[in-house]
């Protein structure tokens, strides 16, 4: 009886394959390594930079000098507001001059601080400290003319009002009185010049703290358009 042979175990020709590299795990990246020496490097840049910032604006500050020296605002809250209103620092029995320098001509305005003492005294403090320059008139209408907000759209203000200091002063052309905010107190910066008689009636019994006649210049006013800018005011005694 013959033996059969052993089946032939069949080796498979094909290769294995490999398996694939593992791929990387996503994860959080590796934290980036600074060296002590940049961040030293980087802090004394920062220093210097914000020196640098406040020590421009010390040098572009502008401080009120001779007559005026005692004539500060309150603590500054903002670039163009401020704790409250300045405290008094003129003469009420003097008349105080304005020289507004814009865009579109000089305006003088006289100011008699017994009519409004509280209002001529926080005007020649906004003035003499800068407040003004560069601010923008946002309302120029057929009978009236008006500027001083910071904000240039008639919503804006120093952080402050003022109280009403009503007077007797007749409401006609080249008056100057003090802007109300809407339905509140009157407003700390905005002012504005009367380019005819106030229309109708007048205000009433509503006080716009009127300050100041313009008495050169009247033209000038009457040419102010939207955008017009305030150059500078320059401020003295009569």
């Amino acid at each position: 009886m013959s033996q059969s042979l052993p089946e032939r175990q069949v080796i498979s020709r094909r290769r294995a394959r490999r398996a694939p590299a593992p791929t990387p795990t996503e994860g959080a990246p590796e934290p980036l390594a600074i060296s002590w020496g940049s961040l030293l490097a980087f802090a004394i840049v920062l220093a210097l930079v914000i020196g640098a910032g406040y020590a421009l604006g010390r040098a572009t500050a502008v401080e009120p000098t001779g007559a005026f020296a005692k004539c500060k605002t309150a603590a500054r809250t903002g670039p163009h507001t401020f704790a409250g209103p300045p405290k008094m620092c003129i003469d009420t029995s003097k008349t105080y001059l304005a020289k507004l320098s814009t865009t579109a001509g000089e305006i003088d305005i006289a100011m008699p601080a017994e009519k409004a003492p509280q209002t001529v005294n926080n005007f020649v403090v906004l003035a003499v400290n800068g407040y003004y320059t560069g601010l923008t008139f946002h309302r120029s209408e057929t009978w009236v003319v008006q500027g001083g907000d910071p904000q240039g759209d008639g919503r804006g203000g120093p952080g402050y009002t003022l109280l009403d200091e009503p007077n007797d002063q007749p409401w006609t052309t080249d008056a100057v009185g003090m802007a109300r905010n809407s339905g509140g107190a009157i407003n700390g910066s905005q002012f504005f010049i009367l380019k005819t008689d106030w229309p109708g009636t007048g205000p009433g019994t509503t006080a716009f703290n009127h300050f100041g006649t313009v008495l050169g210049g009247t033209q000038i006013a009457a040419a102010i358009k939207p955008g017009d800018r305030i150059l500078s005011i320059a401020i003295s005694v009569q």
